[in-house]
């Protein structure tokens, strides 16, 4: 076992969860070294036709990764490891949401316009060359998911950063994402709240609904809007963000018509660093601190992975 591969016990946590091989497109390759494989790749962002022998054809490795982003197996493990932890108790439903700004490289540029047009599963085949097998297993019959294209398309942007990706999460009392989300680099922070929050989805392993909606939010005066406010109010979720300045004059300006004024924890706001940790722990892998990925959702794909070991892992 390498530097950074998984341990035993991770391997026994995930290997049930996994989808199985066989069927029309053959058997697959050993799940955990191409896991290891994808997971050096995500902690060294180095190219994957430089990945070590010893994690196989590192054609197998990439597509394995490509394919588990595009049909969300990645977010199936995530949310299947979420559940277990809260069924133990141990996730802190005190949240805070904020985001980051991802450097894009030159070489995450130039991905087809308009894949939707032509998705990858609808083009002949050129001497079956190159082509993946539909058909190996349930879990394995993603093409290219629809939409995408341009830079907008695949979240990429011009912002004070440069050419840029940006991350926005939600992460739980112990720094882990709970909920991720990509925009381009220059997309604000306030309008994607609601997109955030939404994607909050944690199953039970007994009977009920998944849980959706936190016990409270913390983020930082970036969100304080009307519109938010009034979400959080009509989900009845306690909330903690400061109003800017400008924002609380303007309300004392127009008098009663104004409304209230907002309140504000200040030892909650105390607690709101857990998401900059979070943050920092996924920018440990190298291939999320900076994106090499053409497809947005590969680059999605590589985030929830990291986010997956670090659950595993805490």
């Amino acid at each position: 076992m390498g530097r950074g591969d998984l341990t035993n016990a991770e391997w026994e946590r995930l290997r049930p969860l996994l989808p199985e091989g066989g069927q029309q497109g053959g058997r697959w390759n050993d799940h955990r070294r191409t896991i290891n494989g994808v997971l050096y790749r995500a902690r060294t962002g180095l190219p994957w036709r430089d990945l070590p022998e010893r994690f196989g054809p590192w054609i197998t490795v990439y597509k394995r990764h490509r394919r588990w982003s595009a049909d969300g197996t990645w977010q199936r493990l995530l949310t299947a490891i979420q559940a277990e932890r809260d069924a133990e108790g141990e996730v802190d439903w005190d949240i805070s949401v904020d985001s980051t700004t991802v450097r894009a490289h030159q070489h995450a540029a130039g991905a087809p316009r308009n894949p939707a047009a032509c998705p990858r599963a609808a083009r002949p085949a050129k001497g079956g060359r190159g082509r993946d097998k539909p058909g190996r297993s349930g879990a394995g019959r993603a093409g290219r998911p629809a939409g995408g294209g341009g830079q907008a398309g695949e979240c990429l942007g011009r912002s004070r950063g440069g050419f840029t990706t940006k991350i926005h999460l939600s992460a739980d009392g112990r720094c882990r994402a709970l909920s991720l989300v990509l925009t381009p680099g220059q997309y604000g922070d306030s309008p994607q709240l609601e997109r955030v929050l939404r994607a909050v989805r944690v199953p039970r392993l007994g009977p009920g609904r998944p849980r959706t909606r936190p016990d409270s939010v913390a983020a930082d005066k970036a969100y304080s809007s009307r519109a938010n406010r009034v979400y959080l109010r009509r989900r009845k979720i306690r909330h903690t963000i400061p109003e800017p300045r400008d924002q609380r004059a303007n309300r004392r300006r127009r008098g009663s018509a104004g409304g209230r004024p907002t309140g504000f924890d200040a030892d909650r706001y105390k607690a709101r660093n857990v998401v900059e940790r979070a943050i920092n722990r996924l920018k440990n892998f190298r291939a999320v601190a900076t994106r090499y990925d053409k497809r947005a959702y590969i680059f999605l794909g590589t985030v929830t992975l990291a986010t997956l070991v670090i659950w595993l892992r805490t």
